[in-house]
C-alpha cells in the first residue's frame, strides 16, 4: 500500500470519517477515493489539495515521506475554572504535522476575523503561551468563552482588536479584566473548503 493511501486511512480513522464523508467534502469522486485508500492509485496535486484542505492538514502530511502526525486536541466550549486543556474541555483530537509547534486549535465561529483570511469553521492551532508580541493574533479566554483576536498592550490597558471594522476593539484595564488571559499565539490556519 502507498504512504499516501497509509496515510489517508489513518487520518479518515483519526477524523472518524468515511470515503463518501471525504467525496462529499473534496467533490472527489467516491471511486477515486477508493482508488486513493486502496493505494492502487496516487492522486493528482489538485485533489491532494482538495482532501488536505477537507482534512484540515497540510498538504505536506501526504508529499514528504518522513512525516509523522501527533494528535492536538480540537478544543469546543470552555468550562469555567477548568484547564484550558482538560477533557471537559476538549471536542476531539485532530492530526497535525510535527513540523507545526501546536499545542492545540480552535474552530473559529463568526466573522470578527476575516481581514486575516480567517473565517467561519476554520480551524486554527494555537501554541500555548502565556505573552504575544503586539499585533500577533492570539486566543485569548475571556470568562468562558475562547477569542481570536490581534492583542496590542498599552500602559495600563490590553486590547483586543478584531479584522472586520464592524467591530469596535475590546478594552480592559485593571477594572474589568479579571477574567481575561491569553491562551496562546495563532500559528497555523487550515481553512475548510
Amino acid at each position: 500500500m502507498s504512504s499516501f493511501a497509509t496515510t489517508l486511512r489513518y487520518i479518515l480513522k483519526e477524523q472518524n470519517l468515511k470515503q463518501n464523508d471525504l467525496a462529499k467534502l473534496t467533490g472527489i469522486n467516491k471511486s477515486s477515493i477508493s482508488e486513493y485508500l486502496s493505494g492502487n492509485y496516487q492522486p493528482k496535486y489538485k485533489n491532494i489539495l482538495k482532501i488536505a484542505q477537507a482534512l484540515h492538514i497540510s498538504p505536506d502530511t501526504f508529499l514528504e515521506k518522513n512525516r509523522t502526525l501527533k494528535h492536538i486536541p480540537l478544543l469546543g466550549k470552555i468550562a469555567a475554572g477548568i484547564p484550558i486543556l482538560a477533557k471537559e474541555n476538549i471536542e476531539r483530537y485532530m492530526p497535525c504535522d510535527d513540523y507545526t509547534n501546536a499545542d492545540f486549535c480552535l474552530r473559529i465561529s463568526g466573522d470578527s476575523m476575516i481581514g486575516a483570511r480567517i473565517y467561519d469553521g476554520d480551524i486554527v492551532y494555537i501554541k500555548k503561551q502565556p505573552i504575544v508580541e503586539n499585533g500577533e493574533i492570539a486566543a485569548v479566554l475571556i470568562d468562558d468563552s475562547a477569542t481570536l483576536k490581534r492583542v496590542y498592550k498599552f500602559e495600563n490597558t490590553l486590547q483586543l482588536r478584531a479584522e472586520n471594522p464592524k467591530y469596535a476593539p475590546l478594552n480592559f484595564t485593571i477594572d474589568n479584566c479579571n477574567n481575561i488571559r491569553i491562551l496562546g499565539k495563532a500559528i497555523a490556519l487550515y481553512a475548510k473548503l
